[in-house]
C-alpha cells in the first residue's frame, strides 16, 4: 500500500493519543477546501515512503508514540488496508481511521477483525447540500447512511466531524445536521483554513477547460461558529469546537 506523507508527530489528530499521521492518496470526493488538493488529483505525482522506513520508524518509537492515525485522501479505497493496520497492530499501536464513510463494507470489515480502535468520519454538511460540499452532485447517502448506523450501534470509538466554510454551508445546514446524527457520541466542528493549496484552485490549474469562477471560500467567524454550535447542542450534546473547550 503506498504511503504518500508521514506526520511524524501529533498531538490533535488522535484524541488522547501521542500519534504519528500517514497519509494515503486518492479519493472519491472533490470536495472544494480539502487541503490535500495533490495527493487527491495525483497521487502518482507525490513520493511515496517506502514501507520499510515507515515501520522502522514506528520501531524505533514503541514507548513515545502511543497511536496511528491513517488519513488520506481516502484509505478505504484500498484493497491493502487490512494488511497496513495489521502490521500495525502487531508493533502494539492503536489505530485511528479518518474517513469519508462511502466504503462502509471495508469499516465493518475492519472493526470485525478487531483492527479498528477509533473512526472519524466527516459530515460534509447536510443531507441536502452534501452533493454541493463534496463536490459530487447527485451522490447517494445510502452508503453514508449505512457507515453511520454502524459506528453509532457498534462498540468502536467514533466521532463525526464537520469542516465549517463559508461559501459552502449555510445556517439551515446545522438544522439539519442536528437531526440527522441526533445523539452521537462525539461530533466536532472545524473551522476552515486555506492552507493555499486546496483542491478547487488544484483542479482549476490541472484542468483549463474550467470557465466557472472559483468558490469564495472563508472561515466563519468564532461569533458565527457560536451560533452554528447552538443549533447543533440540544440534540446532539457531544457537539464542540474543535481547538476550543466550547
Amino acid at each position: 500500500m503506498l504511503i504518500h506523507g508521514m506526520q511524524k508527530l501529533t498531538l490533535l489528530d488522535y484524541p488522547e493519543h501521542l500519534a504519528a499521521v500517514l497519509f494515503t492518496g486518492s479519493c472519491n470526493f472533490r470536495c472544494p477546501f480539502c487541503q490535500n488538493g495533490s495527493l487527491v488529483l495525483a497521487p502518482g505525482k507525490e513520493p511515496v515512503i517506502p514501507e520499510e522506513e515507515i515501520f522502522s520508524f514506528l520501531k524505533k518509537r514503541k514507548g513515545i508514540l502511543t497511536g496511528v492515525c491513517i488519513t488520506g485522501g481516502e484509505p478505504t479505497l484500498y484493497p491493502e488496508l487490512p494488511d497496513l493496520i495489521r502490521k500495525i497492530k502487531a508493533l502494539g499501536y492503536p489505530v485511528k481511521l479518518d474517513t469519508n464513510g462511502t466504503n462502509p463494507s471495508m469499516i465493518k470489515a475492519l472493526f470485525a477483525e478487531g483492527l479498528l480502535d477509533y473512526v472519524a468520519m466527516d459530515i460534509k454538511s447536510s443531507r441536502k447540500n452534501y452533493g454541493k460540499a463534496s463536490g459530487c452532485p447527485g451522490i447517494s447517502l445510502d452508503t453514508l447512511q449505512e457507515t453511520i448506523d454502524f459506528l453509532t450501534s457498534a462498540s468502536v470509538e467514533y466521532e463525526f466531524r464537520t469542516t465549517v466554510v463559508k461559501g459552502l454551508h449555510e445556517t439551515e445546514d446545522f438544522s439539519d445536521i442536528a437531526q440527522w446524527l441526533a445523539g452521537a457520541k462525539r461530533y466536532f466542528l472545524q473551522t476552515y483554513q486555506d492552507s493555499g493549496r486546496i483542491l478547487q484552485r488544484e483542479l482549476a490549474e490541472r484542468n483549463t477547460a474550467i470557465s466557472s469562477p472559483l468558490l469564495k471560500l472563508e472561515p466563519f467567524s468564532p461569533e458565527e461558529m457560536e451560533v452554528f454550535l447552538s443549533i447543533l447542542k440540544p440534540t446532539i450534546p457531544s457537539a464542540l469546537l474543535r481547538g476550543t473547550d466550547r
